[in-house]
Order: C-alpha cells, then structure tokens, then sequence
C-alpha cells in the first residue's frame, strides 16, 4: 500500500503548478481560489477523482484531483484535445509535462472521428524524458453508468526511454465523454516495464454533480481493500 501523503503534498503540488492550494476539509475537496468544482467521479480500485476549471487557464483545460483511502495522490492537468499537459505524482515526489512540439499530437477531436495516433514527448523533474506512442479508437459500442453514456474505446500505448528501453505498456478499452472531452478508465492490462502484463479495472462507478450527495469526496468507495486497490490503472487511462 502506498504510504499516506500528508494533506500538505496536495497544497505544495498546486503552487508548484501556479496555483493557489485546494483545501480539504470534513472529507471534502475546494478547489483553488479562481478554480470551480464541476463533478466527483467515484471509480473502481478505491479511487475517486475531483475535476476542477480555472478562470486563469486557457479555455478548455481542466483539473483533476486523485485521491485512494490513504489520501491525495495524483494531480493532472489537460487541454480541450485532452492532452496531457502536467501531472504531478507522490513517492518521489515528481512533476511531469508534455513537451513542446510533439510529432503527432493526441487529439479528442480526432478520436471522435474513429481513431486516433499519437507520438510525444515527455520530461519529468528529475530528468527523466520518455516518449509515448500508440493509438485511441471508438469500438463503435457504448455504455451507461450512472445515467451518464459514454463511448467504448480501444487504446495500446508503449512509453519508452531516450535510449529505446520500455519503461511501461498498456492495452484494453476506455471510455470517453464527448460532452466533457475526457476520458475515463476501463478494464485493460499494463507491463511496467518487467515484462509481466498485470490486469486492471479502474472504471467509473458514480458521476456526482454539484448539489448531489457525495460531490466533493474525498474517500473512495469501491474496492477499497489492500489486494483490489494494488491491480495497477493502466497509464494511458490515469489521464
């Protein structure tokens, strides 16, 4: 099990992002000043996610906030083709960005048309840089949960260092809201990089909105005991 950040680790990522702190209180999650929550995902594997807007960010970009019941883990940030354009993650403690100029963009509006590659770069604080390539599709099958429907994808990704070694892999189905221009985990395999393929099932379960019973949590739900919540979320999906 991961060791329990302190409620600290959530506060220092944001203003290492140029962000005013979300505050946790009573089990819920406030946004950074200037920022508005706008809906709570309660998912499989003990995770709930907040998502989050804010009025200094280009028109589009959206937050997440990931917490399991040890507390606050990941922070991710995206654009409106849903790229990922930051994340910050604990143990070490590590910031990621997407970097400039990649060779083939991801791109949602794309993926809507039925398919979509994808190559680019990434480099994180510590000096790590890696690149990811592989693809999203629409199976052309959707699905409802909780109300909300939502489009099946297929998806492969291998994330690779410089100098051509597999740092991870991943392969199965996501979904995807067009509505929200997100994407959401579903069952799928990752190597992470031993060459053993681990399953994995983080799909979504509840979809709260503002005035619902439950918006704003911060303690996960579902699965939440030592073997379910260890299955890895394949990488791809954790945006």
């Amino acid at each position: 099990m991961r060791a329990r950040p302190s409620i600290l680790w959530l506060s220092g990522l944001c203003v290492a992002a140029g962000l005013a702190s979300p505050a946790l209180a009573l089990g819920n999650f406030s946004p950074p000043d200037g920022c508005t929550l706008y809906l709570t995902v309660q998912s499989k594997q003990c995770r709930v996610s907040n998502h989050y807007t804010c009025a200094a960010d280009a028109p589009g970009e959206k937050w997440r906030a990931d917490f399991d019941q040890q507390g606050p883990f990941f922070l991710s940030k995206i654009d409106n083709d849903a790229q990922w354009l930051e994340s910050y993650e604990l143990n070490p403690e590590v910031k990621q960005t997407l970097d400039l100029n990649p060779e083939d963009p991801a791109s949602f509006s794309e993926l809507l048309g039925g398919n979509d590659s994808f190559s680019f770069g990434l480099s994180k604080s510590d000096g790590q840089r890696s690149l990811v390539t592989g693809y999203d599709r629409l199976t052309g099958e959707s699905v409802v949960i909780d109300g909300v429907t939502l489009l099946q994808t297929e998806f492969s990704y291998t994330e690779t260092s410089i100098g051509g070694s597999v740092l991870r892999q991943g392969r199965g189905n996501e979904y995807i809201s067009p509505e929200w221009r997100m994407f959401f985990a579903g069952p799928g395999e990752s190597d992470l990089g031993d060459g053993r393929w681990l399953p994995g099932d983080g799909s979504p379960m509840q979809f709260i909105n503002p005035g619902e019973e439950g918006f704003g949590a911060t303690e996960p739900i579902f699965d939440c005991d030592a073997v379910l919540s260890s299955f890895p979320v394949p990488e791809r999906a954790a945006q």
